[in-house]
């Protein structure tokens, strides 16, 4: 009925760009963060933050290993800092806070739209009787499921938050996939990942969970199969036989 196999009793999504369009707000705010540093940086020798950079380095991952995996991909190195740094210090830290004001802004602004056939794969697992939790690098979790009406559907989330405060490894280690499963009480091979990013994807495959999911948003279904996707959809309603 939901594309997936037998054995599998829960679900575990990412958020951005599996069940909402704030992905594309993401990489909106990334680009602005990293284009504004690397602009006051290097002036005439400004080379910018590209699609590739969002889906190599930042894509999936928890904020703070975003900012570092960029700034080495780019040979700078910039001090730690702290939680507490402005948004004007060029510190990972301070970046890190600046492209969270950013996309805050962009998501007060442009509100938060559920992917509609997210929303019906939702109300088929559900139906279905699996278990579902969202799993996300990203702090605003909360905020982002109520706007978007989809925390009826949330049994359990692991998200930056609690990804910090576990001390758990980002994304493409497996820890907060595993931490979703086990709050639901679940095996990780009774468990499908569901994920748009290649961290994320590699993330399912290096935990051994029963299935994985690739949702390609980005054109990049090789590269999705390649990291570990036992399946690659465009949206997750073809998974339902219904490609509306």
């Amino acid at each position: 009925m939901i594309g997936l196999p037998g054995e599998i009793t829960a679900c575990l999504f990412d958020l951005d760009g599996v069940l909402t369009s704030t992905a594309a707000l993401h990489k909106q705010a990334w680009k602005q963060t990293f284009d504004s540093f690397l602009r006051e940086r290097d002036g005439s020798g400004f080379r910018g933050f590209s699609d590739r950079d969002y889906a190599e380095y930042v894509d999936g991952r928890p904020r703070l290993d975003g900012v570092r995996n960029f700034l080495t991909s780019r040979t700078i190195s910039l001090p730690e800092g702290s939680p507490e740094d402005p948004v004007t210090d060029h510190t990972v830290h301070g970046l890190a806070n600046k492209k969270n004001e950013l996309v805050l802004n962009i998501i007060e602004q442009q509100g938060v739209d559920p992917y509609p056939g997210s929303v019906r794969y939702l109300k088929a697992a559900r139906d279905a009787r699996l278990r579902i939790a969202v799993v996300t690098s990203s702090a605003n979790a909360t905020s982002v499921l109520k706007a978007a009406k989809l925390d009826e559907f949330v049994e359990a989330l692991i998200d930056g938050l609690v990804i910090v405060r576990e001390k758990l490894r980002g994304k493409p280690a497996p820890d907060s996939f595993l931490a979703g499963a086990k709050a639901l009480g679940t095996a990780p091979e009774n468990a499908a990942v569901f994920e748009d990013a290649l961290a994320g994807v590699a993330a399912g495959k290096a935990g051994g969970f029963g299935y994985v999911v690739g949702v390609d948003r980005e054109n990049q279904a090789d590269e999705l199969r390649a990291d570990g996707a036992d399946v690659v959809v465009r949206d997750l309603a073809e998974l339902l036989g219904d490609r509306r």
